[in-house]
């Protein structure tokens, strides 16, 4: 039957301040970044907005566009009945025939008026939707031009880092296999609850290296004596002294 491997607790701490001083390397490359990927991200949705914007303006104005074509249809067309009913009423033979015509001619001539009102009101819209869609176009055109650079930084900086970041994330990956279920969630807690992403800190200076809380001598003593795994009492980081911390690489 296999045992299982007891481990020491100055093993577990030494392999909990590997994995956290991987995870700081980590972290700065993440800094180097900056907000870089975020602002990446908000530039692309802005844009996606933008040219969606776009779409729906070029849709208007080409449905305004085939309005005013229709009602250029609808005027030619009543001046061909104009010209007909004209015609027609040459050679009317009663008052009831040309009483007829001519309701036709002014109700053509009323047609092509409206029409006429149709054609001005909407080529006054199409003039409002084409200056939208003009400032739509100039705003992305400089939300392109802006994430460009955005992209050309992050992609740099990727470039540049890429290499050690893969060989971190491998480092990390094994460096937390070494550290039980347990003890690594409760890294992963502490880790993050702050925004240094500190869970394993040294004393210095007396304090926790996190913190900065007076540690107590009594405390400090127990703490190199590497019988227990002591948390800090006031931000609840694991402490290490500081032989034990530098003992450890990466």
């Amino acid at each position: 039957m296999a045992t299982t491997k007891e481990y020491s607790v100055e093993e577990k701490l030494k392999a909990l301040i590997r994995v956290q001083k991987i995870e700081s390397k980590l972290d700065e490359i993440q800094i180097l970044k900056g907000e870089l990927p975020m602002e990446v991200k908000d530039l692309e949705d802005e844009i996606e907005g933008l040219n969606a914007r776009k779409n729906r303006i070029e849709e208007e104005i080409n449905g305004i566009q085939e309005f005013i074509q229709s009602k250029k249809d609808a005027i030619l067309e009543s001046q061909a009945l104009l010209v007909k009913y004209e015609k027609q009423s040459e050679n009317v033979k009663n008052n009831r025939e040309f009483e007829a015509i001519n309701k036709e001619i002014e109700m053509q001539g009323l047609e092509i008026k409206l029409s006429e009102k149709h054609i001005r009101d909407a080529n006054e819209e199409l003039i409002e939707k084409s200056e939208v869609l003009e400032k739509a176009k100039k705003a992305i055109a400089v939300k392109e031009k802006n994430l460009e650079h955005k992209k050309g930084e992050l992609d740099k900086i990727v470039a540049d880092t890429q290499k050690e970041e893969d060989q971190l994330r491998s480092l990390v990956n094994g460096a937390r296999e070494a550290v039980e279920d347990r003890l690594i969630a409760s890294f992963d807690r502490i880790r993050n609850s702050y925004r240094n992403g500190l869970s394993v800190v040294p004393i210095e200076r007396e304090s926790c290296g996190g913190c900065f809380n007076t540690i107590p001598p009594q405390r400090q003593s127990e703490i190199k004596q590497h019988k227990k795994i002591i948390v800090c009492e006031n931000c609840g980081r694991i402490l290490v002294d500081a032989d034990l911390n530098d003992s450890v690489e990466p």
